[in-house]
């Protein structure tokens, strides 16, 4: 495919998605976000502690807030050991000089959560995801990953992410449907190519803005139905159509590169077709 061809794609694709972040949220984000709500963020001691009693967890909370969100513990199921911090009160007759009666002291116990794998219920929200079948793009995305000298595997993800880059290498949980693997994969190839240089933008916002924008432009290229996945991650970061266009140059320029390389097929495969 042609430089030219690629480009035009890549512009019509963003103003696509300028027009779904002009939009506003779609009711999935404000559903999601709502729930979201509900779950407390846990410390980092907490987390090492949540993944070494359950590997792959994803959304954990106590009982009563899986009963708030319309869920159930299942019978039997053992629950997730973490710390919590609880205050008491020093109710000693004679305080100390300088000291006030009845001083709050922090004190921690262990408390008891569970993943939602462990319940049962009504279905979480969820922002919207990628659909339709990347065919052999996935493959040929691979190869111009390797091509870049970068490294992909599913080692080591971070709680709850289905993806990241590492500088050189790209780590994609396994097990994602075949559009959201693709998805995930351009998103986290984009991160490689624009946000490990000197140019890297300070703000998270416009860097998840970049990367899933181009995500967006990638998908849309090969057929793959996005929906309001692109513009719900993009809120999710606080992104707005004025973030997409002060970045429209980089996001169009690396989406059409990734697009002509997918649609150049090396000359073993074209043989073999």
């Amino acid at each position: 495919m042609k430089a030219e061809q690629a480009k035009k794609i890549a512009d019509q694709a963003l103003e696509q998605l300028a027009e779904a972040l002009n939009s506003g949220r779609s009711e999935e984000l404000t559903r999601y976000l709502s729930m979201l709500a509900k779950f407390h963020r846990y410390s980092f001691g907490n987390v090492m502690l949540i993944l070494s009693q359950k590997p792959d967890a994803t959304h954990i909370a106590g009982f009563n807030t899986w009963k708030q969100i319309g869920r159930f513990v299942k019978k039997g199921e053992k629950g997730i050991v973490i710390i919590a911090p609880m205050v008491i009160r020093n109710r000693d007759d004679q305080p100390k000089e300088g000291e006030q009666q009845d001083k709050p002291m922090l004190r921690f116990r262990g408390v008891y959560v569970f993943d939602v794998s462990q319940t049962d219920g009504e279905p979480l929200p969820e922002p919207a995801r990628v659909n339709g079948d990347p065919g052999r793009h996935i493959n040929r995305l691979r190869q111009v990953i390797a091509e870049r000298g970068i490294t992909i595997d599913s080692d080591d993800l971070p709680f709850g992410a289905d993806g990241v880059s590492r500088g050189g290498r790209i780590s994609i949980r396994s097990g994602l449907e075949p559009a959201n693997e693709f998805s995930v994969t351009v998103h986290e190839f984009a991160h490689e190519l624009l946000h490990r240089g000197d140019d890297r933008p300070k703000s998270k916002t416009v860097r998840e803005t970049e990367a899933e924008a181009i995500a967006f432009v990638v998908c849309q290229a090969i057929g793959l139905e996005n929906g309001t996945a692109a513009s719900d991650y993009i809120q999710l970061y606080d992104g707005k159509t004025e973030t997409l266009a002060q970045s429209l140059d980089r996001i169009q320029h690396v989406a059409a590169e990734i697009i002509a390389a997918l649609h150049d097929v090396p000359d073993e495969q074209a043989h073999a077709a």
